[in-house]
């Protein structure tokens, strides 16, 4: 354990906003071949995993953000058995997965094994055991590439990678021709959920915006929706897309049968009622959807607005 240098964690949210919280332990610091890794122990987030010094999710509210991810997709499926997952390194997102007794095979493509190792170290309550499950094939390279190299096809295909940055290798998964690619790997009726970043009233233009527009000029159905993760600070925003999804055609009541009949163990977040309000994002979001024009390609991976 490295010794503790100051009793307060400052991130940087923006250029002008700072999250500060009180630590009590630095469990690791290294660097891998792709970014900075850093374990950090705080007083309201406990155990959490820093990327490039970004919060990627905490124990304390990991459960809202990887909840929030996952269930409304599978939920949404009639019977699915096959999922593909590109990153997910702390093993939340597997477990959110595996926690539908239905799913047969999940493919993990996480492109940073050295972070993944850290994870299952020093981040128990994240995913739980869910790497020991015989249901999972792990694979550490480009999810991209993978999805290029292989021509299996799922029911549902998951997108938890770090928020997309300019010359940083993330954005080529949040970009047109990779969206048509996810397309050509959804089995018929499929469905693929990304996350896509703060969407805040001031902030979600930088990566929300241009992201939803980008997937809505590769598939036929997109999704927007939110929730609150504390730990990053603003507004969470998702996107679940294919070639037919109505986030409403299922009551709250149906959603709940499902999850009763489906997973292994009780929701902390998810439930009927916590769709319906998911999917009824802010005006100032619904706006921004209508007006933004950006398409993000190989070409123009620019973000900033």
């Amino acid at each position: 354990m490295a010794q503790l240098p100051s009793r307060w964690y400052f991130e940087h949210i923006t250029p002008s906003l700072k999250l500060v919280s009180e630590l009590t332990k630095i469990l690791y610091v290294g660097d891998t071949k792709y970014q900075h890794v850093e374990i950090l122990e705080s007083v309201p987030f406990g155990r959490s995993l820093v990327l490039d010094g970004r919060t990627q999710s905490s124990e304390a509210d990991e459960f809202v953000y990887h909840e929030a991810l996952v269930q409304p997709g599978l939920v949404a499926l009639e019977d699915p058995r096959t999922v593909f997952i590109a990153g997910g390194g702390e093993g939340a997102t597997l477990r959110e997965v595996l926690s539908h007794k239905g799913v047969e095979l999940v493919t993990m493509v996480d492109l940073d094994q050295e972070v993944v190792e850290v994870c299952k170290e020093y981040l128990p309550r994240h995913h739980q055991g869910a790497f020991r499950d015989p249901r999972l094939k792990l694979f550490h390279q480009d999810a991209g590439k993978y999805l290029e190299d292989h021509a299996d096809r799922y029911d549902f295909i998951v997108i938890d990678i770090p928020d997309p940055l300019e010359a940083g290798p993330a954005y080529l998964l949040y970009t047109q021709e990779f969206y048509g690619l996810v397309r050509r790997r959804l089995n018929p009726g499929g469905l693929l959920v990304v996350q896509t970043g703060p969407c805040g009233p001031m902030y979600h233009r930088d990566v929300f915006t241009p992201v939803h527009h980008t997937m809505s000029t590769a598939l036929p159905t997109v999704a927007p929706y939110s929730a609150h993760v504390p730990c990053f600070g603003l507004l969470w925003s998702f996107i679940l897309a294919g070639e037919r999804y109505d986030p409403f055609s299922l009551s709250p009541a149906e959603i709940d049968a499902r999850l009763a009949a489906r997973c292994v163990r009780e929701l902390r977040f998810y439930d009927g009622v916590a769709h319906y309000g998911l999917f009824n994002v802010p005006k100032y979001m619904r706006h921004g959807m209508a007006r933004e024009g950006r398409v993000i390609t190989k070409e123009s991976p620019v973000f900033a607005p």
